[in-house]
């Protein structure tokens, strides 16, 4: 490793710069000077052979400064130093691999910065130490470096968050441990896969999400994403509150989108106690301001439709009032079956029904309670509604008892079309509550009733 003045590179070709010459030693000079890290080298004598232009912007010391120097003191070194820090850095030559030290060396302008280094020894042709190269950097530069790749790992294997780095295609490239188990699936077995594949409802919303952030960049805030996962179990349904980062290159010099980094975490137990919370209060109302109007009513009747007109509310699309009459159950009072409407009186007068057996309704009479059924997913909803004498859009049903006084009055059936969810179990709990108000309402109706 020969010196060379004012250059940072040899000025004679080395055994490795070919018969290229002078173009050898061009190439070495050019990546010396590309490096994101500060180098310089010493020959076996420890002086300085090279140094590169980011060592000259952390120290000010150009090439021409350096090269050709019998070592740092003085100059790059304190005096009182120089021998300690020349000696680890010679010490390289004597083993193999990279040994690392933090040094606090001298600016130009006579400042001091803390730098930590990576040296190793250089062997020549005949397998002897011929010098030693050092790369350096700023102390605080490298603790951020190391704080990133940190906080990367730690991200990528113990966050409590799901981490998905989804490539420029959409497809994950980087699956932490925690999403998943959030997705159901192995950590390896995603890699490459479209979303889709496991994201049965809802992948076209977390795409376009991550398509945009592409485009456009990262949201201001975090969004909530409502999924449908296939699992070996059967489906799922998740709330995951998602944010998102768009990933370029730090090495291009225009942004290169690399992709998408996606930190999700699941709050579906919240968002659904939040939804309960909100039915509840509503429903609460609802029962309020029906009990109030119905107070104003001087028919019973009157008062009972009433209550199913507010129960209705962002609960059911029909309601029907099957009252007891001798052995079976006849339609008193209906809302339209074609559109939407308040629950009325039967226009021609009270209808005897002949419910077959099993039928919902007749169920709910036999049990004193409330009995939910669908039609399920297949083609047959119109028959399925046909059969029990519902409106043609039925396809899911919850019949609720009326009883007051130790007696069995009727039911009351709730319907809803095939695009609304079925019941469950706490709207089998409302209709209940509603069912007793309606229940008292047609008591009083047929106590005032002559000869009632």
């Amino acid at each position: 490793m020969s010196a060379s003045t004012g250059s940072g590179t040899a000025e004679a070709p080395g055994p490795d710069e070919g018969p290229g010459g002078g173009l050898g030693a061009e190439l070495l000079a050019t990546l010396l000077d590309g490096m994101d890290a500060a180098l310089c080298a010493f020959d076996a004598d420890g002086t300085i052979t090279h140094w590169n232009r980011e060592a000259e912007r952390i120290l000010g010391w150009s090439a021409e400064e350096a090269v050709g120097r019998p070592g740092l003191a003085g100059w790059a070194v304190r005096r009182a130093d120089a021998g300690e820090v020349q000696g680890r850095l010679m010490a390289a030559m004597a083993g193999p691999g990279r040994r690392v030290h933090e040094f606090a060396l001298l600016r130009k302008d006579g400042g001091r910065v803390l730098v930590r280094t990576q040296s190793a020894g250089v062997r020549g042709a005949d397998g002897r130490p011929a010098g030693v190269y050092c790369a350096f950097s700023e102390v605080h530069a490298q603790i951020d470096l190391e704080r990133s790749i940190a906080l990367s790992e730690a991200l990528l294997e113990d966050a409590s968050w799901g981490v998905v780095l989804v490539d420029a295609d959409l497809r994950p490239a980087v699956v932490n441990a925690h999403a998943a188990r959030a997705l159901g699936v192995g950590r390896a077995a995603l890699l490459g896969r479209p979303l889709g594949e496991v994201v049965v409802r809802g992948a076209e919303e977390v795409e376009g999400a991550l398509q945009h952030v592409l485009a456009e960049g990262a949201p201001p805030a975090p969004a909530e994403l409502w999924v449908t996962l296939r699992t070996a179990e059967g489906e799922r349904r998740r709330c995951w509150r998602s944010g998102f980062l768009r990933l370029t290159s730090p090495l291009a010099e225009e942004p290169v989108p690399l992709g998408v980094g996606w930190l999700f975490q699941d709050v579906t137990a919240e968002r659904l106690a939040a939804q309960e919370a909100d039915r509840m209060r509503f429903r609460s109302n609802q029962l309020h301001r029906a009990s109030r109007a119905a107070s104003e009513c001087e028919d019973p009747m009157e008062a009972a439709t009433s209550y199913l007109d507010y129960a209705l509310a962002g609960f059911a699309d029909h309601a029907l009032v099957d009252l007891v009459v001798g052995e079976r159950l006849v339609r008193v009072a209906a809302t339209p079956s074609g559109e939407p409407g308040p629950c009325l009186p039967v226009a021609a007068g009270s209808l005897p029904l002949r419910y077959a057996t099993g039928h919902p309704a007749l169920r709910a009479v036999d049990r004193r309670g409330a009995v939910r059924a669908s039609a399920g997913s297949g083609p047959g909803a119109g028959e399925w509604a046909a059969e029990r004498q519902w409106p043609g859009d039925a396809a899911h049903a919850l019949c609720a008892v009326l009883r007051s006084r130790g007696r069995t009055l009727g039911v009351v059936t709730f319907l809803r079309s095939g695009h609304r969810a079925a019941f469950e179990r706490p709207d089998a709990a409302y209709a209940e509550s509603v069912a007793v108000r309606v229940a008292a309402a047609v008591d009083l109706a047929q106590a005032l009733k002559p000869g009632g």
